[in-house]
């Protein structure tokens, strides 16, 4: 009889593919460096190719370690899935959340309404500040779970999203065309905030900084009554907003990863339950790989 890949050595693999770093994935998954090591061997064996090739000090896969990540994904998500169905312990006690203030009122709803259905007696605590403040309260053993923009962090994450950034402004109003460009954007530390600078000035268009606000609903407000432009996520599009494009002289912009950090210092079934709602509601890179196909 054929024997089954090992659920456990794909989740390491699809770890080592996100964050690119053997290092960084036993972060993740919870296991020594060593012990990634010893799963991706025994993968690469079970498969008889190759599934990483070394580039510099990252891990790249290869052409077959990409053909595996696309199955690994949907195979991980079912075997979730499954076990949530099956599932007859009922659940109670209390799990921490941190998230983004502009992720909680698009991911939010979804993710509360099918975790409650399902846990009924467990307490959802949840935490909206910016992905920064959320590491650090991680790494405190403050919350137990953070859903996390992952743009260019050095830190290892779940990532299980991925949606286009974009710049917009009112489609009431000609604040896009100012000579000095109005902007809304988030604080200092903000991944976005910082990417949109950055643009500007690598094309020489000048800029002021008008408002600056980690609170998502602040933001837009200052977008939709006209008074600047922002960068938000493309999910964060809200009615009464206009796509920015090159034609209208605004550059393209990356790409935002959007990722799930578990706590390590204190693991748990509940919390380990919350996690597989979220990547189930929200995941759209298993989708896209599907589609792919």
């Amino acid at each position: 009889m054929t024997a089954l890949l090992d659920a456990d050595q794909l989740r390491t693999f699809i770890a080592i593919a996100e964050t690119g770093s053997f290092t960084k994935a036993a972060e993740v998954v919870n296991k020594t460096q060593s012990a990634v090591s010893m799963q991706m061997k025994r993968l690469e064996e079970r498969i008889d190719r190759p599934v990483f090739v070394r580039d510099g000090r990252a891990s790249k896969l290869t052409e077959d370690g990409q053909r595996l990540l696309d199955y690994a994904r949907r195979i991980i998500k079912l075997n979730l899935e499954t076990i949530a169905a099956f599932g007859d312990e009922e659940l109670s006690g209390r799990v921490r959340l941190g998230v983004p203030d502009d992720y909680a009122d698009r991911y939010l709803p979804e993710i509360m309404a099918r975790f409650s259905r399902a846990y009924p007696g467990v307490e959802l605590s949840v935490t909206c500040e910016p992905s920064v403040e959320l590491w650090e309260r991680i790494d405190g053993n403050e919350i137990d779970l953070a859903i996390v923009t992952n743009c260019e962090s050095q830190r290892a994450a779940e990532t299980f999203r991925r949606e286009r950034l974009l710049w917009v402004t009112s489609n009431r109003h000609p604040t896009h065309t100012e000579e000095i460009i109005p902007l809304a954007l988030g604080r200092p530390t903000c991944a976005w905030r910082r990417t949109a600078i950055e643009r500007l000035d690598v094309m020489g268009r000048p800029y002021r900084l008008l408002y600056s606000s980690s609170n998502a609903g602040a933001v837009a407000a200052a977008v939709l009554s006209g008074l600047a432009v922002s960068v938000l996520a493309e999910s964060g599009l809200r009615p009464g907003m206009r796509v920015l494009t090159p034609a209208d002289g605004y550059p393209d912009l990356p790409s935002c990863q959007i990722g799930l950090v578990r706590n390590a210092h204190e693991s748990s079934t509940l919390a380990n339950a919350l996690a597989e709602h979220i990547i189930s509601s929200l995941d759209n890179l298993s989708e896209a790989a599907i589609a792919a196909e």
